[in-house]
């Protein structure tokens, strides 16, 4: 291919490949990509057929490579060594897209948790029907259910990354028909992807009594007897476990604000 005598001063040329020129004097420095030409008075200029090299360049640099990466690649670049950074890179994206599809998820989620509390009203008991829905649980005993030793169990229990989209716990309907809320059966987390996890369990599509409550802890018995005299006199029977979680502990500076949501599965 016949080469062009089109030549570019640094600013020109940056301009041309959208970037600062800083960018192109921080190269030149390094020795990474330096300017072709210098005329009669020692101006350098970069000449056209040099853009496909640094586009090459900057490529590598937003797949994440380092300039000395770059820079031991460009002094020996060979189809095998550019196929096997290739395959490193493309297993990098499809991870960094996994971890922002989760991001996503679990923002629409939370999202969706707000907009619902500004809708529901304390005290609110009824019947919805939900999807089928996976969650992790783990069996806790102690009678200190203060946010410090759950977190501790939490952290021994599952990485911190497991429960980004919520933790609460779950009671079983026995105790909560005998008035013993003492020690609840263990904590949850919901999943939004079970993906080839073995350690989850599944809430099942069908009808639940759901309450919400406003404020406090303290208030939560109130909330079971409110949803057991609801299922006595709608006839229904309650079964397993009630799922207890908060929906804005997120966005939320005082607990007054604090909105818990119960979910118990339904037998008609």
């Amino acid at each position: 291919m016949r080469e062009t005598s089109v030549k570019f001063t640094t600013s020109e040329f940056a301009r041309l490949h959208n970037l600062n020129k800083r960018t192109l004097h921080y190269y030149d420095e390094i020795g990474l990509f330096s300017p072709r030409y210098r005329d009669e008075n020692n101006y350098r200029y970069y000449e056209l057929s040099q853009g496909i090299e640094l586009e090459n360049i900057l490529m590598l640099r937003e797949l994440g490579m380092g300039i000395e990466e770059i820079r031991k690649y460009l002094s020996r670049p060979e189809s095998g060594a550019f196929i096997e950074i290739a395959d490193r890179k493309l297993e990098e994206i499809e991870e960094r897209m996994r971890r922002l599809k989760a991001t996503k998820q679990i923002l629409e989620r939370k999202k969706e948790q707000l907009l619902l509390c500004a809708d529901i009203v304390d005290g609110q008991v009824g019947f919805v029907h939900r999807a089928e829905e996976y969650v992790m649980l783990s069996p806790y005993s102690g009678e200190d259910y203060t946010v410090e030793s759950l977190m501790a169990h939490l952290i021994e229990v599952w990485n911190l990354e497991t429960y980004k989209i919520g933790c609460g716990s779950y009671i079983s309907v026995e105790k909560i028909k005998a008035g013993s809320f003492e020690e609840y059966d263990g904590i949850f987390s919901p999943i939004l992807n079970k993906g080839k996890r073995a350690d989850f369990a599944i809430m099942p599509e069908g009808k639940y009594l759901c309450g919400y409550e406003k404020g406090d802890w303290d208030k939560i018995p109130g909330l079971y007897r409110s949803m057991l005299d609801v299922a006595n006199c709608s006839g229904v029977q309650l079964t397993g476990y009630a799922y207890e979680i908060g929906l804005n502990e997120f966005a939320i500076s005082d607990m007054n604000d604090y909105v818990t949501q119960i979910l118990i599965k339904v037998i008609d």
